[in-house]
């Protein structure tokens, strides 16, 4: 039976995937020149976009009229007549100048770990990382923590990568029953941040290690917020957890094994009272593996840069979670791939 239009099987998937890193490096350019923050204050012609970022002409309008047709940018006009501008989402996160910008998780995608994955194939045949520990470089953290710039570059990926998960959780959870909380691998403080903004009888502290509290620091400085954010300075792996009726920690679990993955879980349920909560925010797979395409591509990506890190499944958590005394868990859903899950004690 020759198939018909209901049935008919297309290779338009297999094309679109497998020639996905046209459009994902198309827009991480456009991402580390900043266009969208240069679009954020006015819309700009082909010819000023040119001069502001030091373009070529040659490809000029190829490249910003591919921006048009995925959905990225606005326009007006066509060619040397048209008048380019963000579209919503683009405007709203990716301008660096708002504090929704998850920019930095793609320009270190763009600068870091789109040469990495080309070595896919031999991480999964020696269960190696594939990063700049392969050329006998320092493993990751060592890496980063050594280099202010890259761990700058670093803290700013990881405050955008999760800023949408930290606005919905600060809506979505109820915390009018807790009063202080403590943000594990803190980052640039962006979580606390965004609690203490939201609930003002929170005061939160945003736990690192020293390097990373100074520009934490900053952060909370900025906003006007240091009477109720700390930034304090630790390490995980030493140091018991600061005392709290919340614990959370943002894609801190996924970059570990199994073992390192329990301790971490257990002194959190030690710094916790009773009836206290243990937030972790990560890509939850889904339990059957099925649906979380971006979830396990990020477990595939733990591979390529961790000795052992792996993503992991509600089930998962909740296992382990129970294993060290937890009593209970749910899981919240989140923005796109993300959630949280949620262990109480």
């Amino acid at each position: 039976m020759e198939p018909t239009k209901t049935n008919q099987i297309t290779p338009n998937k297999i094309m679109q995937i497998g020639m996905g890193f046209w459009a994902s490096k198309t827009l991480l350019t456009a991402v580390n020149m900043s266009l969208f923050t240069h679009l954020a204050n006015n819309p700009m012609s082909g010819n000023e976009i040119k001069k502001e970022l030091g373009l070529n002409k040659r490809s000029l309008y190829d490249f910003l009229d591919t921006l048009v047709a995925l959905g990225f940018l606005n326009r007006k006009g066509l060619k040397e007549s048209a008048i380019y501008s963000n579209a919503a989402e683009t405007d709203l996160f990716l301008d660096k100048n708002k504090l929704s910008y998850i920019g930095g998780i793609l320009e270190m995608s763009n600068n870091r770990l789109y040469p990495f994955w080309n070595d896919l194939e031999t991480g999964l045949k020696t269960g190696k990382p594939q990063n700049e520990t392969k050329n006998g470089g320092a493993p990751i953290f060592e890496a980063i923590y050594a280099d202010e710039k890259k761990l700058r570059e670093f803290l700013h990926a990881m405050g955008g990568v999760q800023m949408g998960n930290f606005m919905m959780l600060a809506e979505a959870f109820d915390f009018s029953n807790y009063n202080t909380i403590c943000d594990i691998g803190g980052s640039g403080a962006n979580l606390s941040i965004h609690l203490a903004k939201r609930h003002h009888h929170l005061k939160c502290t945003s736990f690192d290690l020293p390097p990373v509290t100074p520009v934490a620091t900053e952060n909370i400085d900025h906003l006007g917020l240091s009477d109720r954010v700390t930034a304090v300075s630790g390490d995980f792996f030493v140091n018991d957890f600061p005392k709290a009726d919340v614990i959370t920690m943002g894609n801190i679990l996924h970059d570990w094994g199994t073992e390192d993955k329990l301790m971490l879980i257990t002194k959190a349920f030690n710094a916790l009272p009773k009836g206290g909560a243990l937030i972790v925010i990560e890509n939850i797979i889904d339990d059957d593996r099925r649906q979380n395409a971006f979830g396990l591509m990020m477990s595939l990506n733990m591979a390529i840069e961790t000795e052992e890190g792996f993503d992991f499944t509600a089930s998962d958590f909740d296992g382990w979670a129970k294993q060290v005394g937890f009593k209970s868990t749910k899981v919240m859903p989140l923005t796109g791939p993300s959630s949280a899950v949620i262990a109480i004690k």
